[in-house]
């Protein structure tokens, strides 16, 4: 995609299971992320791993075989997206992962397993992978480490993703952007309202939906410009997928920060959008408002 695109999703847990959370804690999660992943679904998926578990997985990420890791690498993931606590238990198979992220020569496997780290919400990842930030100079390497800290919601975090929101490269920018809503500390609401005037349109976007997040009306008027179809389907090679998610997003932070007074944009929205999900979302939204 190109500078002037949209929050691969990086999956967001949803930690009550309410449809409310879906939708009102959505963020834009960069492409990139859900390229790689999908790009390495396809490239080892013929390796066979239906009965397998985490200590299969983890026995795979110390093979000398590169596929056979990063296939481990992305199953272990899948478990952790379905279950966060799936490692809680065991103490022992955090700090291995995390010995395997420090240990992993290969980019791609250190990128996955990021990814493992950031969605088990261990704290104790959070200085191995600050460590590796200061590090890191490829891009998308450093896209993952930062979602990883965001994935994590460790307060420790927020010095490492705040330097980022001043890089020189959109897609880190954005992700620190995103990273920085997830921690959930109202204390950078005035850094991130700084790219509210991004030139790039979905640095724009995850900065708006953060500073929503963090309890700041600031980005209202890039909220409501993320719901005209004729902007946003401008920005180029948008997929009409991620046209509708950047819409779901807006929608979602519009509910909670505006209430009210965007009432009648979610009318509008539920009659007239051509998306079932977004037709959706603006009566889910409509409905939560009006029961406040």
């Amino acid at each position: 995609m190109s500078d002037e695109s949209a929050e691969s999703s990086i999956p967001d847990e949803d930690e009550g299971g309410s449809p409310l959370r879906a939708f009102f804690g959505l963020f834009i999660v960069p492409l990139v992320v859900v390229l790689i992943c999908v790009g390495v679904f396809i490239g080892f998926g013929w390796i066979a791993y239906d009965h397998q578990d985490i200590d299969d997985y983890l026995n795979d990420l110390r093979s000398s075989w590169r596929p056979r890791r990063a296939q481990a690498a992305y199953e272990l993931s899948k478990i952790l997206v379905a279950d966060p606590d799936a490692l809680a238990l065991d103490p022992a198979a955090s700090a291995e992962v995390r010995r395997l992220f420090v240990a992993a020569e290969d980019q791609e496997i250190q990128r996955y397993l990021a990814l493992v780290l950031g969605y088990t919400r261990d704290p104790e990842a959070v200085p191995v992978l600050t460590t590796a930030l200061d590090s890191e100079t490829d891009s998308q390497t450093r896209i993952y480490l930062l979602w990883a800290l965001g994935g994590i919601g460790d307060p420790s975090a927020l010095p490492a993703l705040t330097a980022e929101l001043g890089s020189d490269d959109p897609g880190i920018r954005k992700v620190a952007a995103y990273a920085l809503g997830e921690l959930g500390d109202p204390s950078v609401v005035a850094e991130l309202e700084l790219l509210l005037d991004d030139g790039v349109a979905d640095v724009r976007w995850n900065a708006a939906l953060a500073v929503s997040r963090l309890g700041s009306a600031a980005g209202v008027p890039v909220l409501r410009r993320m719901l005209d179809r004729g902007l946003t389907g401008a920005v180029p090679e948008i997929t009409p997928e991620q046209q509708e998610e950047t819409m779901i997003g807006a929608i979602g932070a519009l509910a909670r920060i505006e209430g009210a007074r965007s009432l009648e944009l979610f009318a509008g929205l539920a009659e007239g959008d051509p998306s079932y999900r977004v037709r959706q979302a603006a009566i889910d939204a409509r409905k939560y408002v009006e029961s406040r």
